[in-house]
């Protein structure tokens, strides 16, 4: 994890400037409307957590950005408009997408996986094999046979070979046992000094410990944008718009990565 952390950010995004700008954004799935007229930016560093309950959105709002889905409205990456480009441009042009659900090939190796997410000439290997080195021990296994924390492995190591201007991360941590969560958390906090993420994530302590920004959804708007912590801190505000109540949460968390550590208050170390 050391070597990952002491290499160079492969971004050059204008100075100050917000690697990934959505404006307007309205999406649709047979023909019924899914995200409507959303905008935020995503900062050129760190994590942004794109929160909200059930089914309000936030899966939608990734595959809207990436153009998988019928959608209308702005999407600008890195300076550059790229909502009318299809999808295989978007990806190339530096963005990561780790979908929900892994979406691994099951009947494929491991290594089989991971040889056809390469698009860069000088993929990252090493990067790859420093963060997820059980992937390399069974890099001959079927995919399909992995458990769902190593297939998750498998997904997050697909993107993180290429060399991009964002990551979308979607719901990486659904199902897994907390064990396997917390190493699922480290492998991001990692993945960020090196990249920004848009992370969907409905465990609020993941996003207690990753997140510096917030983007809330309800009813596929966005209602509220702000500093995570701040926003996981009001309780009365986490109940009216994810349902849930945060008291307590700051104790129960896992401590944050080094470069948030300082505005966590009452975090267990």
């Amino acid at each position: 994890m050391t070597a990952a952390a002491q290499r160079p950010n492969p971004r050059n995004p204008e100075p100050g400037g917000p690697i990934l700008r959505i404006a307007g954004l309205n999406a649709h799935i047979a023909g019924q409307q899914v995200v409507e007229d959303v905008s935020f930016t995503v900062p050129a560093t760190g994590i942004t957590a794109l929160l909200g309950r059930n089914g309000v959105g936030k899966t939608s709002t990734i595959k809207a950005i990436i153009g998988l889905i019928d959608r209308t409205g702005e999407v600008e990456l890195d300076g550059v408009r790229v909502e009318k480009e299809p999808t295989y441009k978007i990806i190339r042009s530096g963005v990561g997408y780790v979908p929900e659900d892994r979406e691994v090939f099951s009947k494929l190796t491991v290594a089989e996986n991971l040889r056809l997410a390469e698009r860069d000439a000088a993929p990252r290997r090493q990067l790859v094999e420093e963060l997820f080195p059980d992937l390399l021990a069974r890099a001959g296994q079927m995919a399909g046979t992995l458990s769902g924390g190593q297939q998750q492995m498998v997904s997050l190591a697909r993107a993180l070979l290429n060399t991009n201007k964002v990551l979308l991360v979607d719901e990486p941590t659904k199902g897994l046992a907390p064990k396997i969560v917390a190493e699922v958390a480290e492998t991001l906090a990692e993945a960020a000094k090196t990249v920004p993420i848009l992370l969907v994530e409905q465990n609020l302590q993941v996003v207690r410990r990753l997140a510096e920004g917030a983007v809330v959804l309800s009813g596929g708007r966005v209602v509220h944008t702000g500093n995570a912590l701040e926003f996981l801190d009001d309780d009365g505000l986490t109940q009216r718009l994810l349902g849930v109540s945060t008291e307590g949460a700051a104790h129960d968390a896992a401590p944050r990565h080094q470069t948030a550590a300082a505005h966590e208050k009452g975090a267990a170390l």
